[in-house]
């Protein structure tokens, strides 16, 4: 079915708000879904009861006894079943998520199959609340981005539309599950590129996102019995800037972030191309980090699951040094032994885990040793919350902002943004999100609607060549001059002109067809093409291009369309090409 041209910001807006509404109820369904998991294996199987985050809450209330299994064996069964449901029914909803979501957006125009939602939903439940060390945002990344992609194609939007639904997916499930509206959109403009963002999609990101938390606030308040209104996840003492020389420390947290977060990426694909070599069946493979991650855990519970209880429990400074310094390696094996082996998670929560840690180790450390100058430690588990992420997932206004809102912690916005703002450019171009790249102009999807635009916005008087640069040939010359002409001049084909006038034109091919004999005798008006496809001063080069395209051609006469049939230069495929290249290097400086 032919689809639509792209619609205007009104309609937009309104379909936005629609993305923003379903993807705020996948997200409780997820959320939920993951409750029960956590219940079923972590608190049923293993007996093990992962302490949750001071604004975290319970909506599943059953409680599930069914004996005690070692706990390598729980996380690897959960990998297991994980890999087989999203390996038989959705291979794409495999690993962490986010990745497939930029590549669709830039290579697939958009397009997520139906599927991927569900798939994404079960699978990643199952993967985190059987203890794998992963997070909610790919997934839920992956579900709002697929939800949007679902209304676009059944509505026939065009593929920007659909880009944009996208975008409005990912910013309402990040907003809503993450309670951070403002940075779930920030998020999901910013995390298609290293050094760029989607400014086009700034509004409907925007409304999507806070129509999803309105949902989502809305269905958590009715089943877990909690206030509705902007409940942060963690729990943190009035938090703020007691000197000056806070500062330097801030930087420091930056390095160190930089440090672990390259260490971070590094590990995590490398794991994955151990997992790639690997000859089993590829729903093997999850059920085997699953089970390192598992002995991980028996030393160390922290990396299991999200470990955003371990983050509450840092800020309340009731983690030792070591087991703090502990938590950093071993979330950073752990997640990449799930989530790279093709288990279903996100690496955002892991990332936010490790960032605290690293700033709760220099706020600790530092506490100790000059106590005068770092008065609340805490405030570093959030300023290294948000110079990891800006590090690893290149997003640094998003970090600040998701953390302000997780938080709560307004008054350290100087600290987080010169942390976030440090470790983004100390970190080059190293990113936990392999599809991103570096800006609009080398998006395969924007280099195409980049090429229309600019054949849209050039007339073909400004690419032409005039007339008094033209060879043009007479009706009245011989057959054989014009063959000199083409040996001399290169050219293969020339407008054939009577008292400035475009009467035909005649080509190589119309020459070669007259037999060598005849060439002397036979005339240019004998051979020449009358039915002429022209193109006139005022339309674009696309019109021009469509032109050539659609007959077959490789120039057009550009005429007058006043004085009909007054000949003002020619137009070839080269000709446009040079326009567009001269257009694009304009725009780009």
């Amino acid at each position: 079915m032919e689809r639509k041209a792209p619609l205007s910001s009104r309609y937009i807006i309104i379909l936005a708000a629609l993305v923003g509404a379903i993807s705020g109820l996948g997200a409780f369904i997820f959320y939920f879904l993951l409750d029960l998991s956590t219940k079923f294996f972590l608190v049923g199987l293993d007996n093990f009861n992962p302490p949750l985050a001071g604004g975290e809450a319970e909506v599943v209330k059953i409680d599930f006894h069914f004996g005690l299994i070692p706990l390598p064996i729980v996380v690897a069964l959960g990998g297991l079943l994980s890999g087989m449901i999203v390996y038989t029914f959705a291979p794409e909803a495999e690993g962490h998520g986010t990745d497939a979501v930029i590549r669709a957006f830039h290579r697939a125009r958009g397009a997520i199959r139906a599927r991927v939602p569900v798939v994404k939903t079960i699978a990643s439940a199952i993967t985190i609340g059987s203890g794998g060390s992963a997070g909610r945002e790919g997934p839920i990344a992956q579900i709002g981005a697929g939800f949007g992609s679902f209304v676009a194609e059944t509505l026939k939007l065009s593929d920007k539309d659909r880009r944009l639904l996208v975008i409005c997916g990912v910013a309402g499930g990040i907003g809503s599950i993450f309670r951070s509206p403002f940075g779930g959109a920030m998020f999901g403009i910013e995390v298609l590129y290293r050094r760029d963002n989607e400014v086009e999609a700034i509004v409907p990101a925007f409304v999507s996102s806070i129509v999803a938390f309105i949902v989502f606030d809305i269905i958590m308040s009715y089943f877990a019995g909690t206030p509705f209104g902007v409940l942060p996840i963690f729990k943190i003492p009035q938090v703020t800037i007691h000197s000056p020389l806070e500062f330097p420390i801030y930087a420091i947290v930056s390095v160190l972030a930089t440090f672990f977060g390259i260490i971070y990426i590094k590990t995590f694909y490398s794991v994955h191309g151990l997992f790639k070599k690997l000859k089993l069946q590829p729903y093997f493979k999850p059920a085997i980090g699953g089970f390192l991650t598992g002995v991980i855990g028996l030393f160390m519970p922290g990396v299991l699951g999200m470990g955003y209880g371990y983050v509450q429990l840092a800020i309340d400074g009731k983690l030792a040094l070591t087991a703090v310094l502990f938590l950093i390696i071993g979330k950073i094996l752990a997640t990449s032994f799930t989530v790279s082996s093709g288990g279903s998670g996100g690496v955002f929560a892991p990332s936010i885990v490790i960032g605290s840690m690293v700033g709760a180790f220099v706020g600790y450390l530092f506490n100790y040793i000059f106590p005068q100058i770092v008065v609340q430690p805490e405030a570093f588990v959030l300023v290294g919350m948000s110079a990891f992420i800006a590090a690893v997932a290149k997003t640094p206004i998003a970090a600040i902002l998701m953390v302000l809102e997780m938080c709560g912690g307004y008054s350290l916005l100087p600290a987080l943004m010169i942390a976030a703002t440090l470790s983004y450019y100390l970190s080059g171009d190293y990113s936990i999100y392999s599809e991103q790249v570096t800006n609009r102009a080398e998006s395969p999807a924007h280099r195409m609607e980049m090429s229309i635009d600019v054949l849209q916005n050039v007339k073909v008087k400004d690419a032409m060549v005039p007339a008094e640069r033209i060879v043009a040939v007479s009706p009245y010359q011989k057959v054989s001059e014009v063959l000199e002409l083409i040996e001399k001049t290169g050219h293969i084909g020339f407008p054939v002109v009577r008292k400035g006038k475009l009467v035909g034109v005649v080509t190589f091919e119309d020459v070669e067809r007259v037999p060598i004999e005849e060439r002397e005798a036979k005339r240019v008006r004998d051979i020449m093409t009358r039915d002429l496809i022209v193109t006139y001063p005022d339309e674009t080069l696309e019109d021009a291009l469509i032109k050539l395209v659609e007959k077959g051609v490789g120039r057009l006469p550009v005429v007058d369309r006043q004085d009909e049939g007054k000949l003002l230069g020619m137009i070839t495929r080269s000709d446009i090409m040079k326009a567009h290249a001269r257009e694009v290097a304009r725009l780009a400086t």
